[in-house]
């Protein structure tokens, strides 16, 4: 049986987001978004998986697995990397999944985080959505941000996590890290008694539930900045995920509640980067007294049009981005294509002749 710690040291080196231990698979590693088979590696049995998964857990979570069958935790692995660990039960056994965390926070530079969000640190309160599908890298840009508060402003910062993923060193601001299951019971809990705990900043790190959408809203209303993750595709439908989770009778209040605490919507997907590596394409929505009328109104489906005409204000749709992450070469069309919301506009946009070349 193949050591873990050194199977996962190995897809680090390799560039490796994720590890994926399989009963009847070798060790399966995603690089650059796809997966491959770890080199020289043989198929793992049942009992291999167990023996592989249960190295690296501590006797509570091994507890906590063999109660619920599920397990979501972190651990770090010294000199390689802190990782995300999802354990599970599936036919043939156990299988898990580690997401490796990079030791460094990046900068806003090195994952091309654009002026106008960058920005939303400025917020004196509100509420910022980062969303898209797990594995888009959500919370590497909510980490950037955190890091550029801690870095500059004199504040404090309450972060709520399954698990927690980055790991901050106070620097000028104060930085607290509570993990759900381990520190809390739950984002819900952890969100009621956030607001006796002082904090300027709090990250949410995933809005699941009723009840943690209405107190993330809560403190947003209060006075506090609140960064939180939803899993949307776009701007309208983050605006219309959180209004959706309340009974119909309370909908129109949500959404007056909403069009004024809302302060941005940022919708990223990862695609491949031509010439290796992967890089981010980001739609971005700032809520302005416009767009606040068309969610309040409940016209989310025409948000699309601010967001078009939202160039001075920063604001790019996803379409818009793909088509100038073309131009710059730096995705192929035939990447974009696969996340746009209409093809026929990334062509359009990024100046494309039939046969699918830039003019």
């Amino acid at each position: 049986m193949a050591d873990l710690t050194e199977v996962l040291r190995s897809a680090v080196a390799a560039g490796a987001s994720d590890l994926h231990l399989v009963v009847g698979q070798p060790p399966m590693a995603r690089v650059q978004g796809t997966m491959r088979p770890m080199p020289g590696l043989p198929a793992l049995g049942a009992e291999d998986a167990e023996k592989m998964v249960y190295s690296v857990l501590s006797e509570t979570q091994r507890a906590a697995f063999e109660e619920k069958w599920e397990l979501d935790g972190s651990f770090t692995l010294p000199g390689a990397a802190r990782f995300r660990l999802n354990a599970f039960r599936q036919k043939n056994g156990i299988g898990a999944v580690f997401r490796a965390i990079p030791s460094k926070i990046p900068s806003p530079a090195e994952i091309g985080l654009m002026p106008s969000i960058a920005n939303l640190i400025d917020l004196p309160r509100g509420l910022v959505l980062v969303t898209g599908p797990t594995g888009s890298g959500k919370s590497t840009t909510l980490a950037c941000l955190v890091e550029m508060i801690n870095q500059r402003d004199r504040k404090t910062v309450l972060t709520i996590e399954d698990p927690i993923e980055f790991v901050y060193e106070d620097k000028n601001s104060l930085v607290v890290q509570r993990e759900v299951g381990t520190s809390t019971q739950s984002f819900a809990e952890a969100l009621k008694h956030a607001l006796r705990q002082d904090p300027d900043v709090v990250l949410i790190g995933e809005m699941r539930d009723l009840e943690t959408i209405q107190l993330a809203i809560t403190a947003a209303e209060t006075g506090h900045l609140c960064f939180g993750t939803l899993h949307t595709q776009d701007a309208p439908s983050s605006v219309d995920r959180i209004i959706d989770v309340f009974p119909a009778s309370q909908q129109a209040q949500v959404r007056l509640q909403v069009s004024t605490v809302l302060q941005a919507v940022v919708c990223q997907q990862l695609l491949p980067r031509v010439g290796g590596g992967r890089v981010c394409a980001r739609e971005f929505l700032k809520v302005t007294t416009a767009v606040a009328n068309l969610i309040r109104d409940g016209k989310t489906h025409q948000i699309y049009a601010a967001m078009e005409a939202g160039a001075k204000y920063g604001m790019v749709t996803m379409d818009q981005y793909l088509a100038f992450l073309i131009q710059q070469k730096q995705v192929t069309p035939e990447d974009a294509f696969s996340v746009a919301h209409d093809a026929g506009t990334v062509r359009a946009l990024a100046g494309m002749t039939a046969v699918g070349a830039a003019a």
